[in-house]
């Protein structure tokens, strides 16, 4: 695809702690931002479970690209429902953010989604790849949902006639995402954990933002790309942010007594290995921060 500049950029979720990031990657390649959101800072004030709010509020405003990167996620999910809010703007957001697209006269849909999408289990030293399934439906209701959530953000763009990119991106880390983190370490209130082995797909912010324009500008239609720096268990993260940032060492807890918090207790028997060759290859996409360390040094430097 040729690379179009100057295109009018519509950003649901801007005022977000990835929206923020996309909107400066777009910003600083000449494109036109729009953010859509409920809070003030947003040029479309309007929320997309309110399909008719919505659509009011797209009266009149015209478009080239959506990017669908709004979560109701405002803090690290404990229990499963900590994830239901994000699982219906990935339902019924989605479907209502496509019509409201229409309405706009946009051709291009870049939506965001998680690897985590490729199963909640431990995968071994397996890499996956574009080409495993995705979403596929489990017997467990609230898993369930939550992977329903990430199959149906992709399906609806794909079948809406749009330009449809779906962005699979590890955790996220980097300047937004990591100092709650090591407030929370600073105070002894963030244990680390014993991994065993496991380890999870991490994305820098801002290389998911240069992931999202290099969608915006070049990306191919009907197709998925893996966003993933590295891979690192939670608990080396946990001590790595300890010892890069200088805060009290944590202390270390065996998982089963993370039971109560269902939705974490069963993040922290994921392990995958993610490949993004797909996405270095087609979309020129390369981390600023091959590795989980280094993005985490360039932020702690960048605070001194």
């Amino acid at each position: 695809m040729t690379e179009t500049k100057n295109q009018t950029v519509i950003v649901a979720g801007a005022s977000g702690v990835l929206g923020r990031h996309i909107r400066a990657a777009l910003t600083g390649a000449g494109h036109t931002v729009l953010g859509l959101g409920r809070g003030e800072g947003n040029e479309i004030r309007a929320d997309l479970l309110d399909r008719d709010g919505l659509l009011r509020a797209f009266q009149g405003v015209k478009g080239d690209v959506v990017v669908h990167a709004a979560t109701a996620l405002r803090k690290p999910p404990m229990r499963h429902k900590g994830m239901f809010g994000t699982d219906d703007l990935r339902v019924a957001g989605t479907a209502n953010l496509i019509e409201a697209a229409k309405l706009a006269g946009v051709r291009r849909f870049v939506g965001e989604n998680v690897a985590v999408g490729y199963g909640y289990r431990d995968f071994g030293d397996r890499v996956l790849t574009e080409a495993d399934e995705f979403g596929v439906p489990v017997t467990d209701p609230k898993i369930n949902r939550h992977l329903a959530g990430m199959r149906e953000k992709e399906r609806l763009a794909l079948e809406s006639g749009l330009e449809a990119i779906s962005l699979r991106f590890g955790f996220f880390y980097g300047p937004g995402g990591t100092e709650a983190m090591v407030d929370m370490l600073r105070k002894r209130q963030m244990p680390a954990f014993d991994d065993h082995g496991r380890v999870s797909p991490w994305t820098h912010l801002a290389d998911a933002a240069a992931a999202v324009l290099a969608a915006v500008d070049r990306g191919r239609p009907g197709e998925a790309y893996n966003i993933v720096d590295d891979h690192l268990g939670f608990g080396q993260l946990i001590r790595a942010i300890a010892e890069i940032f200088g805060t009290p060492k944590p202390f270390t807890v065996p998982t089963w007594m993370l039971a109560p918090a269902s939705y974490m207790h069963l993040m922290l028997g994921v392990s995958m290995r993610v490949s993004s060759e797909k996405a270095r290859r087609e979309l020129g996409w390369r981390p600023a921060y091959p590795t989980v360390l280094d993005g985490l040094r360039a932020q702690a430097s960048a605070h001194v």
